[in-house]
């Protein structure tokens, strides 16, 4: 249990229900695809929901069920009861903060972009904090505050209405001409037999998912000179985007996306030192070595015997030979980082030209 991590969750219920309500189709909020997200990440030791609730009462028995603790805000009118739930809820996070030092994580429940300064006062305090919100309604400013930010509609369990189901019923017009009612019924008529589009689904783009785990391996293994465990992986992913899932992209586990990125010759899965947690690295022969080689080529046709080839436009030439190439499937930022490794491993020879204004690439003799 001490290496659990114990979890303080912050509901600002109110904007969390209504943005479910306005961009999800008029769902009511469950709170349980929330709960069983945190029994994944760790303890929950404190539940707290932030409300008038005199406008919520239905839902506080699903959360009374849930053993989420009812902070009431007493009725005010308008901004003024939205300002007093936010600070109430702000101070309470903060003073639990300093009170609780045992708790590690926490877990604020908004998309309101004010709750930034909390967010950044709790890191502050050595606190590792977690977003969650409802994707339409979450403000841009917020999820990159989080170490980790969860939207709401795309956690398991909440099932987001059919794009059909959310359509809503025509207003009936007070007095048209029988003409123009006959025009709108056959006008209705053909947008029902038209297919409508679904909810959209997040970008799952494995090809970028190769291209973005490559490049922080690379980095890792830069700047730390050590081995890069899974663990240590999938904690720096979350750093660059706090948004990032494994699930976006179709796989049930970060283990799961490991094996296939391996099987693709992405990256190389060793044994690591805890089991379950391998250690990452990129491949250091294989796909390189080929596309040093393609590089090689290509500048062995454009240049002739004697000539040289300009970096500018040279990237073009090898998509053309070999249309998948991307240099940072192979770790590198650049394409001119991947003309230096190039260089270096002989495939070509590499020097800048002060009167091209460019580098240029010669080959290497066999």
């Amino acid at each position: 249990m001490d290496q659990e991590d114990r979890i303080a969750l912050f509901l600002d219920y109110e904007n969390l229900a209504l943005g479910a309500r306005d961009h999800l189709g008029g769902m009511g909020f469950d709170f349980r695809p929330i709960a069983d997200a945190l029994a994944e990440r760790g303890r929950v030791i404190a539940r707290r929901a932030y409300a008038d609730w005199s406008y919520f009462d239905e839902d506080r028995r699903m959360l009374t069920r849930s053993h989420v603790e009812l902070i009431e805000i007493p009725q005010r009118m308008g901004a003024s009861r939205k300002n007093a739930a936010d600070i109430k809820m702000a101070v309470d996070a903060v003073e639990l903060a300093f009170e609780r030092g045992y708790i590690s994580t926490f877990v604020i429940c908004t998309g309101d972009s004010d709750f930034t300064p909390l967010v950044h006062k709790l890191r502050e305090l050595n606190k590792r904090v977690i977003g969650v919100g409802v994707e339409n309604s979450t403000s841009a400013l917020l999820p990159p505050a989080c170490d980790e930010f969860l939207y709401y509609d795309r956690l398991e369990g909440v099932d987001v209405p059919s794009a059909r189901g959310r359509r809503g019923r025509p207003a009936r017009p007070t007095g048209p001409e029988p003409q123009q009612v006959e025009q709108e019924q056959v006008e209705q008529e053909q947008v029902e037999q038209e297919p409508l589009p679904a909810v959209e689904e997040p970008v799952r783009d494995v090809d970028t998912l190769a291209v973005l785990v490559a490049q922080t391996v690379a980095g890792l293994q830069g700047s730390s000179g050590g081995a890069v465990t899974a663990s240590t992986l999938k904690r720096t992913l979350l750093r660059k985007d706090p948004t990032f899932s494994e699930s976006n992209y179709g796989f049930r586990a970060f283990g799961e996306l490991l094996r296939h990125l391996a099987e693709h010759n992405v990256i190389e899965l060793t044994e690591g030192p805890a089991k379950g947690d391998p250690e990452v690295s990129l491949p250091e022969h294989g796909d390189r070595e080929v596309a040093f080689g393609l590089l090689r080529s290509v500048v062995v046709d454009l240049a002739g015997k004697e000539g040289a080839v300009a970096l500018s436009g040279l990237k073009n030439q090898l998509r053309r030979a070999r249309p998948d190439f991307s240099e940072k499937k192979l770790g590198y930022r650049t394409f001119l980082q991947f003309c230096k490794a190039a260089a270096t491993s002989g495939a070509v020879q590499l020097r800048w030209s002060p009167e091209s204004d460019d580098y240029l690439l010669t080959p290497n003799a066999s």
